[in-house]
């Protein structure tokens, strides 16, 4: 995979649930490239092409990210924070999906600009459906803000 052209970043550490993500996506056929960063850091060093991704160039971002808040070495909320801040990022949309249904979470969340709360269903099937619609529409219906 040419990591330049990465459709989704997914940021989660649960294997199980990095699976089923996987899963979900691959059997609709939402989305063809995906990365998949176990951290904070690893997310934020994937964005900017720092350490091991220094070798990439930032000419073409995610076009979606989803993020979870329970992530190791810095929280969702802080990778949030640093995403919102750079405006190089500022406009890829960002989904928090999180098994967290938790009102200051949430309203944290919103407060540093996610474009999207989604807690993650249980129900295999409510999962993978959910993950169906949340791709079909950030990735086919949704309009991208132009790069400058």
């Amino acid at each position: 995979m040419n990591l330049n052209e990465v459709e989704i970043l997914l940021v989660e550490d649960n294997p199980s649930e990095v699976d089923l993500i996987l899963h979900a996506l691959r059997s609709n056929h939402v989305a063809n490239s995906i990365h998949v960063a176990r951290d904070g850091e690893e997310a934020l060093d994937f964005l900017f092409c720092r350490g091991v991704y220094s070798h990439q160039t930032f000419s073409h971002p995610p076009k979606i990210i989803l993020l979870d808040l329970g992530i190791p070495k810095m929280s969702g909320l802080e990778v949030l924070r640093v995403i919102r801040d750079d405006s190089r990022t500022r406009t890829v949309p960002v989904v928090m999906l999180t098994s967290s249904k938790a009102d200051q979470d949430m309203m944290n969340s919103y407060q540093l600009g996610v474009n999207s709360y989604i807690q993650k269903p249980i129900d295999f099937n409510q999962f993978r459906e959910t993950i169906r619609q949340l791709d079909f529409y950030w990735l086919i219906l949704n309009e991208l803000a132009p790069r400058a």
